[in-house]
Formats: C-alpha cells, structure tokens, sequence
C-alpha cells in the first residue's frame, strides 16, 4: 500500500465553462490512467444531460498514479465536483475530502462569480489553493490582465499561477508536478478507529448504493460490519476499492484514501452526503463535523398531462430519487390539473434537470405549475405553518404575520452595467449591501434578494439587461419577515387553485393586472360573458 505521505487528494474548482472537465480529461490522459480508445470529451460526465449542457451535476472520483520528477509514484484522488450554485453543499462536501484545489480561471473571462463562490467555500475548508490560467491559446486571451485580478484576490505572486490550455494539453505536465509541491498529504491515523465521510453516493440497480467515501482515520477492510450515524443502520461491507473508470476492487482502504464500497444499501437516501462511517467492532465516539440534513429551497407542482399516468409518475420520481436524494415529493391534488405531485428541488436548474430526466429517462409528459419557495407563517394564535403551496396559504385574519427566505448574492459586472444592475436589484425588491471593484472595468454587488424574486425570471434579465456579461451566484437562504399576500385569480367567481400565488403586498396589483390580460388573450371567446378577477381574501 502506498504511504500516506504519497497520497494527494484535490479537486478542480471553476466557473461554468472555463475548462474545468478538459482540464480533469487531460490529466487522466497525460497519467495514462485511461487510453486513447476511452478517451472522449468530458469522460467524467457520465450522464447525458452532463455532456449536452457542459456541466457537471454529480460528483466524481478518480484514481490517477503520477510518476513524479523525484521517481517517487503518487496517488492522486481527483475529485470533480458540480460548478452550479444549486449543488453548492455537494460541492463543500467533496472539498471537505479533499487537501488542495486547483483553482481554475478562463484567461479570455476572468473572474466570474462562481470563480469567486467556490473560492470561498474551499478557502473555509482550509484548502491549499494552486491558481491556473486556461485556455492561454485562445486568441483573445489577456493573460496578464486575469493574472493581477487572481494576485489581487488570491495574494500571491504572478509567478506561482500556472499557465496551460487544457484542450491543446499545454502545461499540463507541469501542473501535475506542481500538485505533488503544493498540496500537502492528508493527516490520519490507519490504525485509529474507522472515520469515513460519504462525499457522494450512486446508484447501481444491481447491488444497491454505492457510498462514495473519503476515509479521515483508520481502515475500512472487505467484510467488516459498519454503521451510518445519521442513520444509525448496520451494514455487512460485501467490497471496498477505489474508482479509475470503473470501480477498482481492493482487499482494504485506509486513511487518507478516496475510494467506495458496496453493502447492500436499498436506498440512497440512507447514504446521506456528510455522514460518517465507522466499524461496529471498533467504533469512533463522535462523527466529522459539518453534515447537513439537505432542505429543498424551490417547490413546484409535476402532474401529468394524461391523468392516467398518475401511476407511472409516480414509479418514475421514486426511481430517480434512488439516484438523488435531494428531491423530495408528496401527492397533492388540483381541481384545474387532477392528481399529481409537489415536489421540492435544491434549485431551478435542479428542477430543470429533474423534470427533464422524467420526459427523456421516463417518457413522462408532465405540466409544472409555478415554482414557489416555502414561506414561515406565523398565526395569531402563536403556531408556525411551513406554506410551500399557495392553495394551502391559511385566512388572512388567522395570520399574525409571514417570513419569506432571502438569499445572499454576489453580481460580477462590467463597471458600465452597475446602474442597470441597482435598477435591478431595486425592482426585485433586493436589499443593497456594497460594491468592490476587483479592476478598473469590473464590479462585484452584494445583495441580499427575496429567493421568490430570483428563482422565476431574474437570471434571463440579469443576461440581457447587461449583453450576457453579468455572472451571478447566491448562498444558502435565511428567514425575514416580510408584507406578502395570497393572490388567487377568479373565473366567473371561481377559485383556480393552479394559479394561486403568494406575493409582496406592492406587487399585487401589477401581477394580478398582467395575469389578467394573459388570461384574456388565451381563454377563447363564448356565446356568454367570462368574468375574470384577481382577488386578495375578499378584495
């Protein structure tokens, strides 16, 4: 077994699109760890989705040997994690694996705002840090200028920022010695009892999940018998090895490995990201610290479009939430759309992905209703009620009063953009907090936003109101009371639940206004007359 002194665990963080899945191809190419006949773009993107959009969704580990300059051999875990904020405590997990990250930064771009999230999130992991420029080949590429925003940001010299193109596999030789120089070994004791964080986890239909595991202290062998403490379920371990392409069987794993294991485990939502193992002969008196109970921040109804395939529904959201244990959905009914569910998504690019695996994995044809974010309400008669669907909203005089969650964002723009931003931001009823310039031409905004004002639309105004230039990324939401009302919609004096929504007291009236010129325009004409109403309570 290789010492521990060998091993280097790291992760590439980036903004979407500067290169951080070629960048993790080359290297898997240049430590021969696959060959040229696997090779293919993004080969750690397993899903098709991952490959159509360029993104990265779950996260994965690799196994790579490195021959380095001093002949020593070199363990090095690759762990590649998703870049989009919906999946930020997935991506803090897999940093808490790992001992470096390489920072990745588009030479033509610069900084962008996840550049700057994901930054933050390894540098509270205590990550040693290794900036390098991408795609230096590229024609407009200005080195220099991104190299003085990543000294100003980062505090360190012009000369330790690597340069590489990872499509042409310039530098990439030199990042993968520098990795052995700059990132330390990971700390722990084989012999101590068994501490193992579970950093991912998938599916294999066969043989149950499969834990992806980083093991902090002791050894984890084939056959001994574990235990999840959220859980608090025992396992038999059937095998445990480390991932190249495909899963690598070992006899054992001990501290500082990446690796996996298999144990007959149903569910995935019993292999919850953050959790730790430990043996039951030799357990640890306490668990790694930083495991988070994951909670859904949008909600949207999924009905299908024939009422008939109530069933298939069904069968197909429990199928996926094998594979992510981040949904989470409940049977609700509709008088406009009939049987269906209500479904809770990390986010709306989640929620995108979700209901798109259904219609391609599942054949489903699906409608969604509105997305909406879970409101506190407190009631007068000193009760909280969690709302996640307007139609459940309590009566106007039961309420005392109703908090909405707020999200801390960050908006990178060109400097010409700020005023157009504040415009923004003041329409979307955002708090304004301060602005840096991390150079002359570019500003970083902080704001606090209402989630319910940023999950519908905002990203597509954001883009456009500033020729695509603005990036944009926001944290975990908090509570803060807030005037919002129900606004339901009427037709000839009936209620359509489907188009029920909660929304501020001052926005009412133009929402309202602007749902009934749509309605107008779409409800065909009739011998008899069709009233139609926007109401809060009786007004």
């Amino acid at each position: 077994m290789a010492k521990i002194e060998n091993i280097r665990n790291f992760s590439i963080i980036a903004h979407i699109d500067h290169g951080k899945s070629t960048l993790a191809d080359r290297m898997l190419q240049q430590t021969q760890t696959i060959s040229n006949r696997q090779m293919k773009n993004q080969v750690l993107d397993s899903m098709d989705l991952e490959r159509e959009r360029g993104i990265t969704i779950k996260a994965h580990a690799i196994r790579l040997h490195y021959k380095a300059n001093d002949k020593k051999i070199y363990k090095y875990n690759l762990i590649d994690t998703p870049g989009h904020v919906d999946f930020t405590y997935e991506v803090s997990r897999s940093l808490s694996a790992c001992e470096g990250a390489i920072l990745v930064v588009d030479s033509s771009q610069g900084i962008e705002a996840q550049t700057l999230s994901n930054l933050y999130l390894a540098m509270e992991n205590n990550l040693e840090i290794l900036p390098v420029l991408n795609k230096i080949d590229l024609p407009n590429a200005d080195p220099e200028r991104v190299s003085k925003e990543l000294v100003d940001l980062l505090g360190c010299k012009p000369e330790e920022i690597m340069h590489c193109s990872a499509k042409s596999g310039i530098g990439i030789e030199e990042l993968l010695e520098e990795i052995v120089r700059v990132f330390p070994p990971p700390e722990g004791d084989p012999d101590a009892p068994l501490q193992a964080m579970v950093f991912d986890s998938v599916f294999d239909s066969y043989r149950g999940a499969m834990p992806f595991i980083k093991v902090v202290n002791g050894t984890l062998k084939k056959g001994e018998k574990v235990k999840f403490f959220s859980t608090s379920k025992s396992y038999d371990v059937d095998e445990v090895g480390y991932m190249r392409l495909e899963a690598v069987p070992q006899e054992s794993i001990s501290a500082g490995d990446v690796g996996y294991l298999f144990a007959s485990i149903k569910e995935v939502s019993d292999t919850k990201i953050g959790d730790t193992i430990t043996t039951i002969a030799n357990p640890t008196d306490k668990p790694i610290g930083g495991f988070v109970n994951v909670k859904p921040m949008v909600y949207a109804g999924l009905f299908p479009s024939n009422a008939e395939d109530f069933n298939q529904l069904r069968d197909s959201l429990e199928k996926l939430t094998l594979n992510d244990s981040s949904l989470v959905f409940v049977p609700e009914t509709s008088t406009a759309l009939g049987f269906g569910f209500r479904a809770g998504f990390l986010g709306l690019l989640h929620m995108e992905i979700v209901t798109e695996r259904l219609q391609r994995e599942y054949n489903q044809t699906i409608i969604n209703t509105v997305p909406t974010v879970e409101y506190k309400v407190f009631k007068n008669d000193g009760t909280m009620e969690l709302v996640s669907n307007p139609a459940k909203m309590p009566l106007t005089t039961e309420i005392d009063y109703i908090e909405e969650p707020f999200v801390d964002a960050q908006v990178i723009v060109p400097s010409e953009y700020v005023g157009t931003i504040m415009k923004l931001g003041t329409e979307r009823r955002g708090e304004y907090k301060t602005t840096d310039y991390l150079s002359p031409a570019r500003a970083s905004l902080s704001y606090a936003f209402p989630l319910s004002e940023i999950i519908f639309d905002f990203y597509d105004k954001l883009k456009s109101s500033t020729r695509g230039y603005a990036s944009f990324d926001y944290g975990i939401p908090f509570y803060k009371k807030s005037s919002l009302v129900k606004l339901d919609i009427l037709v000839n004096e009936e209620e359509v639940d489907a188009l029920s929504s909660i929304i501020h007291r001052e926005k009412a009236y133009y929402w309202g206004k602007a749902l009934n010129e749509k309605l107008r325009t779409l409800i065909p004409r009739q011998m008899f007359e069709v009233i139609i109403q926007a109401a809060i309570g009786n007004k």
